[in-house]
């Protein structure tokens, strides 16, 4: 590039950036119209996707200086936003994660983050949707991003929102009938288990957790009331495309480590023979196979598996 084009192309770039971030509320006094800055809507996404993380990785992930970023971290403790667990491998670190409320709050924050930027392309046409994709991938990838420089989680985990659950009984039933051949009956048995969990719902014991990669759910995972002491983990799927990512393991310890705060004394699930990869995955998170009885179900004569983990 000449000097003589530079001072062009700056203004380019300066008037693009003032145009997208009116465009976007970053000028609002509060992210998305809610309470918390900008900043600080970035830690809680992080922290939604990487629960578990430090302080000293938040701050070299976001760029943020250590001291600014530990007065954030204090408030959203004193709001009931994060919990600090001390690090096993280094006891002058904390383990930090979203609480039920933190977790609450990211999710409106996702929620209204979809809908402003859907509401936006919803002005454009497929064509000019996917002109404006292509823009952007090209533009991250000139910058430093995209394919040059893979997310550090290809995916996130977010609570569900309106059309999740429907959208889970459809691929559930779909994926079961297209690798083992399951009926219609299947796909009852997830839309009963759905159901019950939207219309009988406890926030302080109960968690759906959805997978999403690119803006598409790619797996999902349960964890419902049992009785008071036990917690039962359902519906684990991850979409063909999306495996060898780690989102079955990473949705089991979510569950279990959910369970531990909820209070639960055990964790079971019920699954069948032929599910061989879900049952590995237990496997490794230390469940134990307690009991095996044939049936006929969904089509098919199987053999059920019932699967418990102390906690």
């Amino acid at each position: 590039m000449t000097d003589d084009r530079l001072p062009s192309h700056i203004a380019a770039v300066r008037r693009f950036s003032r145009f997208y971030t009116r465009r976007i509320g970053l000028l609002h006094e509060g992210l998305l119209g809610g309470d918390l800055t900008l900043a600080e809507g970035r830690i809680i996404y992080e922290l939604a996707q990487a629960p578990g993380t430090t302080a000293r990785r938040l701050s070299d992930e976001l760029g943020l200086d250590p001291a600014y970023l530990s007065r954030i971290l204090q408030r959203f403790q004193e709001q009931g936003l994060i919990t600090r667990t001390a690090s096993p491998a280094d006891a002058r670190q904390s383990l930090l994660s979203l609480t039920e409320k933190g977790t609450g709050v990211y999710g409106t924050i996702n929620d209204r983050s979809r809908q402003e930027i859907g509401a936006m392309l919803e002005r454009l046409t497929p064509v000019q949707q996917d002109r404006l994709v292509a823009a952007l991938a090209s533009a991250e990838a000139l910058l430093g991003g995209g394919a040059a420089a893979e997310p550090r989680v290809p995916y996130l985990l977010r609570p569900p929102a309106v059309g999740d659950m429907g959208w889970i009984v459809h691929r559930q039933s779909v994926l079961y009938a297209q690798e083992y051949g399951w009926d219609d009956t299947y796909e009852a048995l997830v839309a009963e288990i759905v159901a019950q969990f939207v219309r009988s719902f406890d926030a302080r014991r109960e968690r759906c957790w959805i997978a999403e990669r690119e803006g598409d759910v790619v797996g999902s995972v349960f964890l419902v009331r049992q009785s008071d002491d036990v917690g039962k983990l359902r519906l684990l799927y991850v979409e063909p495309a999306a495996r060898g990512l780690g989102i079955g393991q990473r949705v089991v310890q979510e569950c279990i480590r959910f369970a531990r705060q909820a209070g639960y004394r055990q964790l079971m699930l019920w699954t069948n023979d032929v599910l061989v990869s879900a049952r590995r995955i237990y496997q490794a998170a230390g469940f134990r196979l307690i009991e095996e009885e044939r049936h006929h179900s969904f089509g098919h004569d199987l053999v059920g598996q019932n699967w418990t983990l102390d906690l």
